[in-house]
C-alpha cells in the first residue's frame, strides 16, 4: 500500500516544489486520494526513507517538499 502511495506522490510533483497542502490537494484532484492520517506524517516517513526531499520554507509558513532522480532510485521493493 505505502508503496503504491509513494508512486502517486512522485506523479504529482513532476519538478515543481510544494507545501504539504499543494501535495494533498494534488493527489486528491487527480487521483482521488486522501491520506488516512495526518499527511504531514505521512511526508515526513516518506523524507526519512528517502522518497521525497523538503525543507522547513519561512515564506511559505510551512514545509516545501519535492523529489529529485536520487529519491526515484529508491527501490520500492521493500515498501509496507
Amino acid at each position: 500500500m505505502l508503496a503504491d502511495v509513494v508512486k502517486f506522490v512522485w506523479m504529482v510533483f513532476g519538478e515543481d516544489r510544494l507545501t504539504t497542502r499543494e501535495v494533498e490537494y494534488r493527489l486528491e484532484s487527480l487521483f482521488d486520494y486522501h491520506c488516512p492520517d495526518d499527511f504531514a506524517k505521512t511526508m515526513t516517513k516518506l523524507k526519512l526513507a528517502g522518497y521525497v526531499k523538503g525543507e522547513v520554507s519561512i515564506e511559505k509558513g510551512g514545509w516545501v517538499w519535492w523529489v529529485d532522480d536520487e529519491c526515484k532510485k529508491k527501490d520500492l521493493t521493500g515498501v509496507n
